[in-house]
């Protein structure tokens, strides 16, 4: 979607070809974004609604008014101060940063030069080395919802009606704790024959030894149907997948943000999450969920069982769970934050 240039008072770059995380974020927030103020993306990879602008018209935007240039990598970064500073356009340039480590000197340096910096999470804020707005992300909670009738839906996807199903989803890598959920619910499922546990997503090439393993791992202990592996759905179908469960876990060893416990708690799921990336800041420990040491794999399983053994109170939690995401997290929320940052950068003199 064409935006006319004049009538842009925000440009969000996305500056890589292959979908991201950071590319998702600009297609979900962008189109919110453009019915509270002039904005337009621009650069490859992302969807035709998305209001947008060419790369090369950036370098001919008009010097009549001050926008805001927001970056959300080291490239947009460096753009920015190049549009800025050789071909003079009049930009007010904002970071936001959802990395978890000790920045490299290169981006310490780009850093330091933007106008202002917004971190996705209090733990992200800590890495870095001036002041930044926190800006949770949301999600938007028309389109991940409790289910109508989940017995239907799990038997058009082919699950037990009746199990207490636990999942946990996303790429299946050793970074993302594939193996601490399946060795967990290995010594689970042994004793409890009414629990399934469902492991979703796609393993690249250089994982494929990985997932392999656990199949094996899972076979040995004859559990082969009831520790399943779907592949990895589309966007448009993934809402489903989490209407079904009673629990979803995220056993991540490291994340830079993290949005899966956030849908999963949009569809009235509770969530069982190791404290990395933003998970300690979305989960209410006890309440929404529970938050266990990364990598930890007896403390996940201990975790899983205190919820999948009191199917009442995992019930109530998953109620919480919805109200929490309607209170705190819904995507229209991060979209007025970013856009008050935008209206206060513009009004600078």
């Amino acid at each position: 979607m064409r935006i006319d240039p004049s009538k842009i008072e925000v440009i969000a770059p996305n500056l890589k070809r292959r979908l991201s995380g950071v590319t998702a974020t600009i297609a979900r927030l962008v189109p919110i974004q453009a019915e509270m103020i002039g904005i337009a993306a621009t650069g490859p990879g992302l969807p035709a609604d998305v209001p947008h602008l060419p790369l090369w018209r950036c370098f001919l935007l008009s010097r009549d008014r001050v926008r805001v240039w927001h970056a959300r990598r080291n490239t947009e970064m460096l753009l920015g101060l190049v549009l800025r500073g050789v071909f003079r356009r009049r930009l007010r340039l904002l970071f936001t940063s959802a990395s978890q480590r000790r920045h490299s000197r290169y981006s310490k340096w780009l850093i330091a030069r933007m106008d202002r910096v917004i971190a996705t999470s209090q733990k992200t804020a800590a890495y870095l080395d001036r002041p930044a707005d926190v800006v949770l992300h949301g999600i938007g909670a028309e389109g991940f919802s409790p289910p109508g009738d989940r017995r239907a839906l799990r038997r058009a996807l082919g699950l037990p009606e009746d199990a207490i199903i636990f999942g946990c989803y996303g790429r299946i890598r050793a970074q993302k704790g594939t193996d601490a959920f399946v060795h967990a619910a290995i010594r689970l499922l042994r004793d409890r024959p009414g629990a399934v546990a469902v492991a979703m997503g796609r393993a690249t090439a250089e994982h494929a030894a990985f997932l392999s393993a656990l199949k094996d791992e899972v076979a040995a202990a004859g559990l082969s149907d009831r520790i399943l592996f779907p592949p990895e759905v589309t966007v448009d179908r993934i809402a489903d997948w989490y209407r079904v469960l009673d629990l979803y876990v995220a056993p991540q060893r490291w994340e830079g943000f993290g949005l899966t416990p956030l849908e999963a708690m949009a569809c009235g799921v509770p969530v069982v999450a190791t404290r990395v990336g933003a998970f300690e800041e979305l989960v209410d420990d006890g309440t929404t969920g529970t938050l266990v040491p990364p990598g930890d794999v007896e403390a996940l399983a201990v975790a899983i069982s205190g919820w999948i053994d009191t199917p009442g109170r995992m019930a109530d939690a998953g109620c919480a769970a919805r109200q929490q995401v309607l209170s705190r997290h819904r995507i229209e929320g991060e979209a007025e934050r970013l856009v008050s940052i935008y209206r206060e950068l513009l009004s600078r003199e």
